[in-house]
């Protein structure tokens, strides 16, 4: 079953293989450090809207943040189905 991670995933994918000009997400597989700085920085942004800021924003956060860990893991190779793959293994 795909879903919109899926999509967003194959849309990433493609930016490293075919750099649109202009991509955000194309600058950012073009700079590694600049990707780790980003989840760095939302990762922060999700703690401190957990802290006290509203469920929305919360849920907004945490969107940037899983966007940026999927270009991280496309930077590095991996994919989402490594990470479920990892999740399904600590399970049992």
């Amino acid at each position: 079953m795909r879903d919109i991670l899926d999509e967003l995933g194959e849309v990433i994918e493609t930016r490293k293989r075919c750099p649109t000009p202009g991509s955000y997400t194309a600058r950012l597989l073009a700079n590694g450090d600049e990707i780790l700085k980003k989840v760095g920085e939302e990762a922060v942004e999700v703690i401190l809207a957990g802290k006290g800021q509203s469920d929305q924003r919360v849920i907004e956060e945490a969107a940037d943040l899983l966007y940026h860990l999927l270009v991280l893991l496309a930077y590095r190779g991996l994919s989402l189905d490594d990470v479920r793959a990892e999740l399904a293994r600590r399970r049992h």
